[in-house]
């Protein structure tokens, strides 16, 4: 394969390099992925105005997140399980994010301690949290958090129970296969001499990072998913985060909003920022697309808190496309775990620098000069597109791969 150009080209590479149960715990989504799909197409959709003989000789792709100023209006999002994709993967992913200008989220559910990855990045990053049932164990890793110096907390609430993934259990990766089934999956890791050096041997130790201490002696990943599932708690509501704001004096950022109204709620809660998500189609499938209800969200909130997307955005024009519809910034998962998993911290750094260079390329063609100058008005019909309670845009073309 030529030099990678695109995240497209990293999905491949990643699936070459990955044992197929951890490709598809990445790569998948719930049920038929009809969600996962719509994220991509109905970005795809969007068509943008170009404009010509304007002075685009300096296009700025720097704007403030949360108050910081950041070279790219791009986030590395919460990804569990990532230190499966590369040795110690949390660590290299936080340092390539550190280089690049931007922030990087650290999942509860990653194999990296949260203080192995201050001790590895040398700098500040974000945390994410899911409420789990055990509280105390909760209050402790936000102590933790604190205690190495994150002061954004992005709290995960569209998961009171996890989603329908098929690929996961068609793998073991939800559940237990028969033995048979599960001498074939780890005959499966033998197919991949590298994955197994490097991660699985030079690796060590494979342990689960944050939570490493709670669970009861998970010798085997589907014990311990089994353990996260069984922690995630059905019976929160709006609420407990009260509790959160009681416990973290710094920023909170709620993800897996999806309805005006929730994003309102957020608002009364005290959030200082929303991410509006589907989970990256992996929870409820079905659902619309988060570029198809991100205007909504944010003409109803826009103007009282920050708003950042995640799902389905692979290039720079998608960045410009979601700022145009209200977003300050994305957030980014896949991108950087297929990267990740081609090429380690030198992946997920070129994709980085991938993302800016297209970015800066599309405001050029718009004839803009900064990312604040992005509104509706790039997009053909973009009126149209902005317009509160505006038709949801139908996904145009099934983008699902057989995994």
């Amino acid at each position: 394969m030529l030099a990678p150009a695109s995240v497209e080209d990293y999905r491949l590479l990643a699936r070459r390099a990955l044992p197929r149960q951890i490709f598809d715990y990445l790569d998948g989504g719930a049920y038929e992925e009809l969600t996962l799909s719509a994220n991509r197409a109905d970005l795809q959709a969007l068509r943008l105005r170009q404009r010509v003989l304007r002075d685009v000789s300096r296009c700025s792709t720097r704007c403030s997140v949360l108050g910081r100023e950041v070279a790219l209006p791009v986030i590395l999002a919460p990804l569990g399980l990532a230190g499966l994709m590369a040795r110690r993967g949390e660590v290299q992913a936080a340092r390539a994010a550190r280089a690049a200008g931007v922030p990087f989220c650290l999942s509860t559910v990653s194999l990296c301690s949260i203080e192995e990855v201050r001790d590895g990045a040398g700098a500040p990053f974000w945390f994410q949290l899911y409420v789990i049932r055990d509280h105390g164990y909760a209050r402790a890793l936000l102590e933790r958090a604190r205690a190495v110096g994150c002061d954004t907390l992005v709290f995960t609430v569209d998961l009171p129970r996890l989603g329908m993934r098929y690929r996961d259990v068609r793998n073991g990766m939800a559940g237990h296969l028969p033995p048979a089934k599960a001498l074939l999956k780890g005959l499966e890791l033998l197919r991949h001499p590298r994955w197994l050096r490097d991660v699985a041997l030079r690796g060590r130790p494979l342990a689960f990072g944050n939570l490493s201490e709670a669970v009861p002696d998970a010798r085997r990943l589907a014990d311990f998913m089994d353990w996260v599932n069984s922690q995630f708690d059905p019976g929160v509501t709006w609420r407990d985060i009260g509790w959160v704001r009681e416990h973290w004096p710094g920023a909170i950022v709620i993800k897996g909003i999806l309805d005006p109204a929730d994003a309102r709620a957020a608002v009364d809660a005290g959030a200082d920022a929303v991410v509006v998500s589907n989970h990256g189609g992996r929870q409820l499938d079905g659902a619309p697309s988060t570029i198809s209800m991100l205007p909504r969200i944010a003409d109803a909130v826009g103007d009282r808190l920050e708003v950042l997307m995640d799902g389905g955005v692979r290039t720079g024009q998608d960045v410009a496309k979601a700022l145009a519809l209200g977003a300050r910034a994305c957030m980014i998962g896949r991108p950087w775990g297929y990267a990740l998993a081609a090429a380690g911290e030198s992946g997920v750094a070129a994709v980085l620098e991938g993302l800016r260079r297209e970015l800066e390329l599309t405001l050029a063609l718009l004839g803009l000069e900064s990312v604040q100058q992005l509104s509706p008005e790039v997009l053909v019909d973009g009126a149209a597109q902005r317009a509160p309670g505006g038709p949801i845009p139908a996904p145009i073309v099934d983008l699902r791969r057989s995994p």
